[in-house]
């Protein structure tokens, strides 16, 4: 089963995703995708926060890279909990094979049997960044995140620290029909 947890910047989808993970009766795998950067005090901070909501029991693997391979070798007896697929993205933006990144991720995601929650921003609700690289971002997660709601099972959004399950209340579109 695959949750997908998206919303913007500072509206607690984390939080909602860490609480799926403390109710499931299951081991809790958390898989963190940033990179720490040690010389930005204000990204280690980030990090530090994130940790300290995480319970001690839960096991934690730091995956910036090899997301796919990860997921493939974990127990089916599962929940992952992976927070978050942005920050994978943004690992990838100088590589030139992305689509093959992206197609090993939602195939692994397609044919695990754990029960997978991802936490995934929403990241184009504002201006096109005037800069190629924010562009390709954008684009890039926008993308992904569709992508990977036809895999799931549940779409939730928080906002503003409210959660709305869009599968539930959203109709999905398909390019073959018209309103």
């Amino acid at each position: 089963m695959i949750t997908l947890v998206t919303g913007p910047a500072r509206s607690g989808k984390s939080e909602w995703a860490e609480n799926l993970a403390h109710a499931s009766p299951l081991p809790v795998i958390y898989i963190a995708t940033a990179q720490t950067y040690p010389d930005d005090p204000e990204w280690q901070s980030r990090i530090a926060r994130h940790r300290q909501r995480r319970p001690s029991h839960w096991q934690v693997l730091e995956v910036p890279l090899e997301l796919p391979q990860t997921l493939r070798s974990l127990p089916p007896a599962s929940f992952v909990l992976i927070d978050a697929l942005g920050t994978w993205v943004s690992n990838f933006l100088e590589h030139p094979q992305w689509d093959n990144y992206q197609n090993e991720l939602l195939h692994v995601l397609l044919n695990s049997t754990a029960e997978i929650t991802i936490v995934a921003e929403e990241v184009g609700w504002g201006l096109v960044p005037p800069y190629p690289l924010g562009r390709l971002f954008r684009d890039r997660m926008g993308s992904l995140v569709r992508q990977i709601s036809k895999l799931s099972h549940r779409v939730v959004l928080v906002v503003a620290g409210y959660a709305l399950e869009l599968n539930q209340i959203g109709q999905p579109l398909d390019r073959t029909s018209s309103p």
